[in-house]
């Protein structure tokens, strides 16, 4: 056989009705894939129970929602360390030793862990020495039980706050929930936590009418924040009535004339910070560009042809494809470098204010020991107060400055030069 006699009339006629009907198989294939796809993200969430307005159990929430519940089991997991952060779980005292001076007669001197996944918030939050071996309010449980918003409403907000953490221990038994932030019926997003939403009200924000990307930080702000426990009834309250800004935050202090304790060393009238993630964040270009909380901890991934958020809520450098590569087109190991480079700047400046700190308390403690009055060191005392409550405000924070690199450098110039005021007005003060 010859090579034309393969393309004579009869057998080129064959050929492409053969490749006609493999393509129309082809085409038919893919159509009924679309169509099945289609209809797939259709029944998507699944109808298997029907939900309670008081389900809490993720479990259970994950029959109709298994996507999303596959993820979040993940919380569980150790995927270990980041530069500055991940899930293993270490002393963060022994890793930063100034910490247990400058946190001096408070409980935080005594225990204070790098937080793991989202699946331990209650489990840590009952183990930690400073709910075993100190007296807490229950409203320490605010942020850390599902049972919180069900208590309040049987209980009453004072009294949930008010009561020892001791007594509420037994009630608890559920961390994080779907429940938290998503409505069961409808799965829309919202708001189950009461000091959030008069926060958000005194700064004349309507909660109600946020947009659901606004919602997707908003859910997050419930507990990710700066607070404090107001009032003989110690009710959870976000210092927010001057602004969600560290300078903020301290004239609201000041209004008060609050103090979560007075300093062992200095006996300065100190300010605890929590974890003023969504503040920080609040002042950066991702927040100023309408990134939310949830684009870069729980980025979209597709399951199929449904979309859905990834409820494994975690640092987004395990994770750089999702997170971060949907917005920038760099490679990842770039990507990479640039966050660690800002975490390590700002860590450099950390230790820099905890040195300026303790030569301020050395300096505070030198004078009381040679006799200084207190209303000869009440300037020095309060600028300690002025330049910890800034280190803090960072330190606890959970993401080493990346939220917002140059607000975070500005706090902590300022630690550090209230430190060094401290430091003179000290020397300054004659016995």
């Amino acid at each position: 056989m010859t090579f034309k006699s393969l393309f004579t009339p009869g057998r080129l006629a064959v050929s492409i009705f053969v490749l006609a009907v493999v393509g129309s198989v082809v085409v038919a294939l893919l159509l009924l894939n679309i169509r099945q796809r289609k209809l797939e993200a259709l029944q998507y969430p699944l109808k298997v129970v029907e939900m309670s307005d008081k389900e809490l159990d993720p479990a259970v929430w994950g029959k109709n929602f298994p996507f999303e519940y596959d993820t979040f089991v993940k919380t569980q997991t150790n995927y270990g360390s980041t530069a500055y952060g991940g899930s293993e779980p270490y002393s963060r005292l022994e890793r930063t030793p100034a910490a247990k001076r400058l946190w001096a007669g408070y409980a935080f001197s005594i225990d204070y862990n790098e937080e793991r996944g989202h699946y331990y918030a209650l489990i840590d939050q009952k183990e930690t020495k400073r709910t075993t071996e100190f007296k807490q309010p229950g409203a320490c449980a605010n942020c850390h039980a599902a049972e919180a918003p069900g208590l309040i409403a049987e209980l009453g907000w004072e009294k949930f706050n008010s009561m020892p953490y001791d007594e509420l221990r037994p009630m608890l038994h559920t961390g994080t929930s779907c429940a938290d932030c998503h409505n069961p019926k409808t799965m829309e997003l919202r708001i189950t936590r009461p000091a959030f939403i008069q926060a958000m009200e005194e700064q004349g924000v309507d909660i109600s009418k946020a947009s659901r990307q606004e919602m997707r930080s908003y859910v997050c702000g419930q507990c990710h924040v700066e607070y404090y426990f107001k009032g003989e009834n110690k009710l959870l309250t976000f210092p927010w009535s001057q602004g969600r800004t560290v300078e903020g935050a301290e004239k609201h202090y000041d209004a008060y004339a609050f103090t979560d304790w007075t300093h062992k060393e200095t006996g300065a009238p100190m300010l605890k910070m929590q974890h003023p993630d969504f503040e920080l964040w609040g002042t950066g270009i991702h927040a100023r560009s309408g990134v939310a909380c949830a684009d870069c901890h729980m980025p979209y991934i597709r399951q199929g042809s449904v979309k859905v958020s990834d409820h494994w809520i975690r640092s987004p450098l395990n994770n750089l494809q999702q997170s971060c590569q949907s917005c920038h087109n760099l490679p990842e190991k770039e990507l990479k470098e640039r966050v660690i480079l800002i975490q390590t700047k700002t860590a450099e400046l950390l230790r820099k204010s905890e040195a300026a700190l303790l030569s301020a308390i050395d300096a505070i403690v030198k004078q009381q020991q040679a006799g200084a009055t207190d209303a000869q060191l009440a300037q020095a005392r309060q600028l300690h107060r002025r330049a910890q409550m800034r280190w803090d405000y960072i330190f606890s924070e959970n993401s080493t400055g990346f939220h917002s690199p140059q607000e975070a450098a500005r706090i902590l110039a300022d630690s550090i030069d209230f430190a060094r005021q401290a430091e003179i007005a000290a020397m300054a003060a004659k016995p």
